[in-house]
């Protein structure tokens, strides 16, 4: 691995990329612990944390990128070039997630008039492209001043335009703004869960933009401040609180939402990647403490491969079913997940526990496959 690397954005990379394969895999939907699912609407639990501070990773590395292909003598056209394709790339893994295995393979039925065209991936893409096009073109000022006009036009197209049978300014499940867009443009296209709106919908892509940019801010400060290290990791918590305060007031007009990715929620999970990187940063990059950060590199340096492989094979294991006796006597096809979560977690712990478990061995199995890959220096970077 290059020494040059920013190591604690490594390990932070890997350390939200297990935490976002723990959550997305427990043994029973039904079963699992409340900090390890997403808050019901308004609010946040632990689970709400991973795809912001992602997004905020995204906008982190992408500074220290776009630096050392400058050094080597990439112009901006050759970055731009490189930034659509990347961009592409993931949006497409991205469909290939929602449609897998497109009808081809066991007990599965597909088609593309039903395809969900947003998703985890695709956000990343599109955040990724606009942020990256900002960062490249636009000065720090701009930059901010982007970041504010992403925030207003928000507030302001969630409060003031108004929903037909709603009104304007509502933030309920459905009858707010961002869910009438995605009905409009996504309709038929949208997550399954709901069909009637997406969690990764068009109009919450927008301030999912800005933590993207509020994540290069944060780089170029890395990168460019005459603060040493010890200053930078007090700085990051100084001005992490300082985002949490900011937060919890906005809170109080605009609910802290992660399905709707409100301004509130956008800079208060932004002060917690501050804090919570700060910690890394400060253990790694400051103190040199880095033994226990190992397997979360190794996460790390193949994030979005471990995340389209286990999405791949987890929902493998729930279509691929087996023809078995059941405890009446009749035969039924039972997934394998169910047959594994029944015959070896189940017997041994109660539910949630057994959930648990499940999600941890997945965790397990995914990174002997990546550190397998980081031991033969294999990286599969889009």
């Amino acid at each position: 691995m290059n020494s040059d690397r920013l190591k604690s954005l490594d390990t932070f990379r890997g350390f939200t990329i297990a935490a976002m394969i723990l959550v997305n895999n427990p043994g029973s939907w039904n079963h699992i612990y409340p900090q390890l699912e997403h808050a019901q609407w308004n609010g946040w639990t632990f689970t709400d944390w991973i795809f912001p501070f992602f997004l905020w990773i995204v906008g982190v590395a992408m500074t220290f990128s776009f630096a050392a292909r400058t050094s080597r003598g990439d112009s901006k056209n050759k970055l731009l070039i490189n930034i659509v394709r990347r961009s592409s790339i993931i949006f497409l893994l991205g469909l290939l997630l929602a449609g897998f295995p497109f009808g081809l393979l066991w007990h599965h039925n597909f088609s593309f008039s039903s395809l969900r065209i947003m998703g985890v991936l695709q956000r990343i893409a599109i955040c990724y492209l606009v942020s990256s096009i900002i960062y490249l073109y636009i000065n720090t000022r701009g930059q901010i001043i982007s970041i504010l006009i992403l925030f207003l036009s928000y507030w302001l197209m969630m409060f003031y335009i108004p929903v037909p049978g709603y009104g304007a300014g509502l933030f309920e499940k459905g009858k707010n703004f961002a869910a009438y867009i995605d009905s409009l443009i996504l309709n038929g296209h949208m997550w399954s869960a709901t069909k009637t709106w997406d969690p990764e919908g068009i109009i919450s892509t927008i301030p999912a933009i800005a933590t993207t940019l509020l994540g290069a801010l944060t780089g170029d400060y890395l990168r460019k401040s005459i603060h040493s290290k010890i200053e930078k990791s007090a700085w990051m918590f100084v001005d992490g609180s300082i985002f949490l305060f900011i937060g919890t007031v906005l809170d109080m007009w605009m609910p802290i939402n992660k399905n709707l990715w409100t301004v509130s929620y956008t800079i208060f999970m932004a002060g917690w990647a501050l804090c919570v990187f700060g910690i890394f940063y400060f253990l790694i990059d400051t103190k040199g403490i880095t033994k226990w950060a190992y397997p979360f590199v190794v996460y790390g340096m193949n994030a979005i491969f471990v995340f389209v492989i286990s999405g791949i094979v987890g929902r493998a294991i729930i279509l691929w079913k087996f023809n078995v006796q059941l405890s009446s006597g009749s035969y039924a096809d039972v997934p394998l997940k169910t047959i594994i979560t029944q015959n070896i977690f189940e017997p041994y712990l109660s539910p949630i526990n057994a959930s648990l478990a499940y999600a941890i061995c997945w965790i397990l199995c995914m990174y002997l496959i990546v550190w397998a890959m980081y031991k033969k220096k294999i990286f599969i970077k889009v």
